[in-house]
């Protein structure tokens, strides 16, 4: 099995697959509109719950499908995730009200689990000594796609409506599918139910908590900024084209990652992930600082350009320790927990992030961002069992 080329089939379908679901983002609230909800505060709220309902259900079911992944494979879990999201997203452009797209989408998140099958199933082709550098640069793919996938959603939205939008999203979805149905190939299935027949007792994973706890504390740190950093803009800049200039500051850091997942995981290949991990979590914790300190906002775009190149590396070192930690035979459960993990921070940070504006303004936020890092740090820091898993001393 040509590791190599399945990287790259995989790195086509995250990206269909991430810029279809990020295609209604722009629009979303208009379309909430759209379906009877006309005063701003109701549109707020229900702009927030249909956004946020998808990541409580895909924060339940990832270690299910993880767990089954691992007795009947990766690839069949993966075409679940892409044609089951493929038609409830394009259902979601035949709704008559705004609870239906609320139940849609929920659901929606019983079927996620697409990026994290496709990290697991590169993972488990791919050598030890280049799983950093593979990891890295798969992850690029769902970074292009979230990247391109708002710009592409506005213009389709203006062009086509907004139901239509939906549709082409389940049909990029299921096309994403069809890639990997027919071009992606997994190890046979009796050598996967003979790895499926070992030991699956669930303390095998206990040496992963770290990793775990590490990746959800990562994204409760980076998005407790997110939802609220154009707010931020506006309030360092007050010239024209402001609309321009927020989409700029909150764009540029997912452009850095591009270049650093890539970078940051050859490297963790040449002197251990952990290490590699340690030096992002420091690093984008420093990138906080020009951020508060901001007066103006070419310093903020330079901070969060900054900080996106090292949250490149994050991400791939705690996949890559993932699976060197992880026993075959659960390596795909383990994987569905670290996904877990990952969407409780999606959920969390948000929630944190807005808390502490509200009450102590916005500046604080990235004070907690940088506490969250660093102590995220000083777990791992902690944590030389870790080390056994890089090869490193």
């Amino acid at each position: 099995m040509n590791w190599r080329r399945t990287l790259w089939i995989l790195w086509a379908a995250n990206f269909s697959v991430t810029a279809g679901m990020s295609l209604v983002i722009p629009f979303l609230p208009l379309y909430i509109e759209s379906l009877g909800v006309h005063r701003l505060a109701d549109i707020e709220r229900w702009s927030g719950w249909v956004f946020s309902v998808q990541f409580v259900t895909s924060f339940i079911f990832q270690t299910v499908w993880g767990t089954l992944a691992d007795r009947y494979g990766r690839k069949v879990m993966l075409l679940r995730a892409g044609f089951g999201m493929g038609v409830v997203t394009g259902l979601m452009g035949l709704v008559g009200s705004v609870w239906q797209l609320l139940l849609l989408r929920l659901v929606n998140g019983v079927f996620s689990g697409f990026i994290s099958m496709a990290v697991s199933l590169q993972a488990s082709i791919t050598p030890d000594e280049h799983a950093g550098r593979a990891l890295g640069t798969l992850q690029t793919g769902a970074i292009a796609g979230n990247l391109i996938g708002p710009l592409a959603g506005g213009m389709l939205a203006e062009v086509v409506g907004f139901r239509k939008v939906f549709f082409f999203t389940g049909a990029l979805l299921v096309l994403a599918s069809i890639i990997v149905m027919v071009f992606v190939h997994e190890r046979p299935a009796a050598a996967r139910r003979a790895a499926a027949r070992g030991a699956r007792d669930w303390h095998l994973l206990v040496p992963l908590w770290p990793v775990f706890l590490a990746s959800a504390m990562t994204q409760v740190g980076m998005m407790s900024i997110e939802p609220i950093v154009s707010v931020y803009a506006k309030t360092l800049y007050t010239g024209p084209h402001l609309a321009f200039i927020a989409g700029v500051v909150v764009s540029v850091t997912g452009i850095a990652n591009l270049f650093g997942a890539p970078a940051l995981g050859r490297l963790g290949d040449a002197i251990g992930q952990r290490r590699v991990l340690l030096l992002a979590l420091l690093a984008a914790s420093a990138a906080f600082v020009p951020q508060m300190l901001a007066h103006h906002v070419a310093v903020l775009i330079a901070g969060r350009f900054l900080l996106g190149l090292f949250v490149g590396g994050m991400i791939p070192s705690l996949n890559v320790l993932v699976k060197k930690l992880a026993p075959p035979q659960m390596q795909a459960t383990a994987f569905g927990l670290n996904s877990s993990s990952v969407f409780f921070g999606n959920l969390v940070g948000p929630l944190l992030g807005s808390s502490v504006a509200a009450v102590f303004g916005i500046r604080s936020v990235f004070y907690v961002t940088m506490s969250v890092l660093l102590l995220t740090a000083a777990l791992v820091a902690s944590q030389r069992r870790l080390d056994a898993a890089n090869g490193a001393a």
